[in-house]
């Protein structure tokens, strides 16, 4: 073997021995038991009811509230003057009247848009909203599960987010019901956050099958409450691997009624989909584990 090849080898263990050591200084914040001993499955709003009213409005998590949910997932990134937005794409274009890059534009432009008309006319007038109105509204009442988009685009977004869950008291958990997910397909954010508020539940956001396999799972689990993949990523054996791993399973983006029995058969333990109220209430996975997925 050429001496090329050794640096190379010797390099990518190097690499792999980083990465373990990175994941093993983080330790995984306490369960909390109000969530992790439920074996009902969650219905969880995608963007809120972003299948009746414009995603991630103040409009569709109400609307998720009064329907039932049971936690509204939502999405945050910052304006460019630092503030904590709630709205998905990079783009403002697909879901407001405005054109332009999210990072790029002040929050008082931000929210001068019309982010409802766009969906139906019934919803003109609302607004991109801040993180902090949906934590003023919804902290403590309502379980939120909230993505922080990339850092890449976002640098800092962490710290802003830790900030404002403090702000508004939700840094621990009552022991009675789930205050709030942190959730991310970037890990070195979920590293950021999680070295700021420790008590904070994370999940791993997943979308490619060949990214979950079980070097993978050992790697979350030092650290991560939840493993979130996309129906396409997830399968009865991954599910039951994550479970056994200490783990639980909220599967996005389920669409159509007919999609929900193979993931209960499955054993996921939370749906995120975009109408709550196809996946019918107090419903229970027909896998359920022997412990209470705690590690």
């Amino acid at each position: 073997m050429k001496i090329g090849s050794w640096s190379v080898i010797v390099a990518a263990v190097s690499l792999s021995l980083s990465v373990c050591s990175a994941y093993a200084s983080l330790e995984k914040s306490t369960p909390n038991k109000w969530l992790m001993e439920r074996h009902n499955v969650l219905r969880i709003a995608h963007r809120g009811t972003s299948g009746y009213a414009p995603e991630n409005t103040m409009a569709a998590f109400e609307h998720a509230s009064n329907m039932g949910a049971d936690m509204i997932e939502l999405d945050v990134q910052l304006s460019s003057d630092r503030h904590v937005v709630v709205i998905h794409d990079t783009k403002v274009n697909r879901t407001s009247t405005g054109k332009g890059k999210v990072h790029k534009m002040t929050l008082n432009q931000l929210q001068k848009l019309d982010a409802g008309s766009w969906y139906d006319s019934r919803f003109k007038g609302q607004r991109i909203p801040t993180l902090d109105e949906v934590l003023r509204r919804f902290g403590g009442k309502m379980p939120l599960l909230i993505e922080m988009k990339s850092h890449a685009a976002n640098p800092g977004i962490e710290q802003k987010t830790a900030d404002l869950i403090r702000k508004h008291g939700l840094d621990k958990f009552s022991g009675k019901h789930p205050e709030l997910i942190v959730q991310s397909f970037h890990i070195a954010s979920l590293q950021r956050f999680h070295k700021i508020l420790p008590d904070i539940p994370l999940a791993v956001l997943v979308s490619n099958p060949l990214e979950l396999t079980d070097e993978r799972i050992r790697e979350f689990a030092p650290f991560a409450n939840y493993v979130n993949p996309s129906m396409a990523a997830v399968n009865e054996e991954k599910i039951r691997k994550i479970h056994n791993a200490g783990m639980k399973v909220f599967v996005w983006d389920v669409q159509h009624l007919l999609e929900i029995p193979p993931l209960l058969q499955a054993g996921v333990d939370g749906i995120i989909t975009d109408y709550p109220d196809i996946v019918p209430t107090h419903i229970y996975s027909t896998k359920v584990s022997d412990t209470s997925h705690t590690p």
